[in-house]
Protein backbone atom coordinates (compact mmCIF):
# COMPACT_ATOMS: atom_id res chain seq x y z
CA UNK A 1 0.00 0.00 0.00
CA UNK A 2 1.27 3.50 -0.81
CA UNK A 3 1.17 6.53 1.28
CA UNK A 4 -0.67 9.24 -1.17
CA UNK A 5 -0.59 12.53 1.23
CA UNK A 6 0.19 15.06 -1.02
CA UNK A 7 -1.27 16.30 -4.77
CA UNK A 8 2.24 15.15 -5.82
CA UNK A 9 1.70 12.15 -4.65
CA UNK A 10 -1.98 11.82 -6.21
CA UNK A 11 -0.70 13.18 -9.81
CA UNK A 12 2.03 10.35 -9.31
CA UNK A 13 -0.52 7.32 -8.79
CA UNK A 14 -2.68 8.73 -11.81
CA UNK A 15 0.19 8.54 -13.74
CA UNK A 16 0.69 5.00 -12.85
CA UNK A 17 -2.32 3.98 -13.35
CA UNK A 18 -3.09 5.74 -16.37
CA UNK A 19 0.17 5.37 -18.12
CA UNK A 20 -0.27 9.43 -18.87
CA UNK A 21 2.95 11.71 -18.49
CA UNK A 22 3.48 13.39 -14.88
CA UNK A 23 2.63 16.59 -16.43
CA UNK A 24 -0.18 15.23 -18.21
CA UNK A 25 -1.77 13.45 -14.84
CA UNK A 26 -0.81 16.99 -13.20
CA UNK A 27 -3.22 18.57 -15.69
CA UNK A 28 -5.81 16.14 -15.21
CA UNK A 29 -6.11 16.21 -11.31
CA UNK A 30 -6.01 20.29 -11.90
CA UNK A 31 -9.03 19.75 -14.59
CA UNK A 32 -10.84 17.66 -11.90
CA UNK A 33 -10.41 19.71 -8.92
CA UNK A 34 -11.25 23.15 -10.67
CA UNK A 35 -14.39 21.72 -12.00
CA UNK A 36 -15.52 20.51 -8.84
CA UNK A 37 -14.87 23.52 -7.57
CA UNK A 38 -16.89 25.43 -9.99
CA UNK A 39 -20.03 23.49 -9.68
CA UNK A 40 -19.63 24.02 -5.94
CA UNK A 41 -19.55 27.37 -6.08
CA UNK A 42 -22.52 27.95 -8.84
CA UNK A 43 -24.72 25.46 -5.72
CA UNK A 44 -24.67 22.35 -7.68
CA UNK A 45 -23.98 19.06 -6.69
CA UNK A 46 -21.91 16.29 -8.17
CA UNK A 47 -22.83 13.19 -7.82
CA UNK A 48 -20.23 10.14 -8.91
CA UNK A 49 -22.19 7.04 -8.37
CA UNK A 50 -20.09 4.34 -6.43
CA UNK A 51 -17.76 6.84 -5.27
CA UNK A 52 -19.90 10.09 -3.71
CA UNK A 53 -21.20 13.15 -3.75
CA UNK A 54 -19.86 16.84 -3.34
CA UNK A 55 -22.38 19.58 -2.06
CA UNK A 56 -22.60 22.47 -0.26
CA UNK A 57 -24.05 23.39 3.28
CA UNK A 58 -25.16 26.75 4.28
CA UNK A 59 -24.91 27.40 7.59
CA UNK A 60 -26.75 30.37 9.49
CA UNK A 61 -24.87 33.16 11.23
CA UNK A 62 -24.60 32.45 15.03
CA UNK A 63 -23.46 33.48 18.47
CA UNK A 64 -20.09 31.79 19.36
CA UNK A 65 -17.66 31.89 22.14
CA UNK A 66 -14.15 32.71 22.26
CA UNK A 67 -12.51 29.98 23.84
CA UNK A 68 -9.68 31.80 25.47
CA UNK A 69 -11.59 34.85 26.53
CA UNK A 70 -14.80 33.18 27.25
CA UNK A 71 -16.60 36.98 25.05
CA UNK A 72 -19.60 35.83 22.71
CA UNK A 73 -18.20 36.65 18.99
CA UNK A 74 -21.00 36.77 15.94
CA UNK A 75 -20.01 33.80 13.30
CA UNK A 76 -21.04 35.42 9.90
CA UNK A 77 -23.30 32.76 7.85
CA UNK A 78 -21.28 30.52 5.45
CA UNK A 79 -21.46 27.70 2.55
CA UNK A 80 -19.03 25.20 3.76
CA UNK A 81 -18.31 22.12 0.96
CA UNK A 82 -19.56 19.08 1.94
CA UNK A 83 -18.79 15.39 0.80
CA UNK A 84 -20.69 12.41 1.04
CA UNK A 85 -18.99 9.16 0.49
CA UNK A 86 -20.75 6.07 -1.55
CA UNK A 87 -21.70 2.70 -1.45
CA UNK A 88 -18.96 2.12 -3.75
CA UNK A 89 -16.71 3.79 -1.66
CA UNK A 90 -17.43 2.82 1.74
CA UNK A 91 -16.99 -1.01 0.76
CA UNK A 92 -14.01 -0.55 -0.97
CA UNK A 93 -12.44 0.87 2.12
CA UNK A 94 -13.79 -1.62 4.61
CA UNK A 95 -12.96 -4.51 2.58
Amino acid sequence: MSNVNSKSDLVDSVAAKSGLTKADSAKAVDAVVASITDILKAGDELNLVGFGKFSTKKNEARKGRNPSTGAVIDIAANTAPKFTPGKGLKDAVNA
